[in-house]
C-alpha cells in the first residue's frame, strides 16, 4: 500500500512541477518544451528507486523545485521599445528580483 501511495504522490510532484513550468514560462515555447522535457528526464532518471527514504527525499526536492519555479521566476519580456519588462505577479510579492545581465541574455539565445 506504500509503494502505491508514494506512486500517487510522485505523479503529483510531476504535475505540479509541469504546472509551475507551463504558469512561469507561458508564451516561451522554448522554454516550456525544455523545462517539460527536463522535468521528464529526472522523473525517468529516478525512475527505479526504491528506498523509500530516497523516494520521500526526491519527492521533497521536486516540490521545492516545483516552489521555487513557481514564485522566484519571473519571465522577462521583450517590449516595443527594445527593452525588457519584468511583471511580478502576486506570487513573487517579497522575492528578490534579481535582474540577469547583458552577458546571461545574450548567451541564453
Amino acid at each position: 500500500m506504500a509503494a502505491r501511495g508514494l506512486a500517487a504522490e510522485a505523479l503529483t510532484a510531476y504535475r505540479g512541477l509541469l504546472r509551475a513550468t507551463r504558469k512561469s514560462f507561458a508564451g516561451d515555447t522554448v522554454m516550456l518544451e525544455g523545462s517539460a522535457a527536463e522535468v521528464r528526464k529526472k522523473f525517468e532518471e529516478n525512475r527505479h528507486v526504491t528506498s523509500e527514504p530516497e523516494i520521500r527525499k526526491l519527492l521533497d526536492e521536486a516540490r521545492e523545485a516545483s516552489d521555487f519555479i513557481s514564485n522566484m521566476i519571473v519571465q522577462a519580456k521583450l517590449n516595443s521599445r527594445g527593452g525588457y519588462e519584468v511583471k511580478p505577479s502576486k506570487d513573487h510579492a517579497g522575492a528578490t528580483l534579481e535582474v540577469p545581465s547583458e552577458e546571461i541574455l545574450k548567451n541564453s539565445v
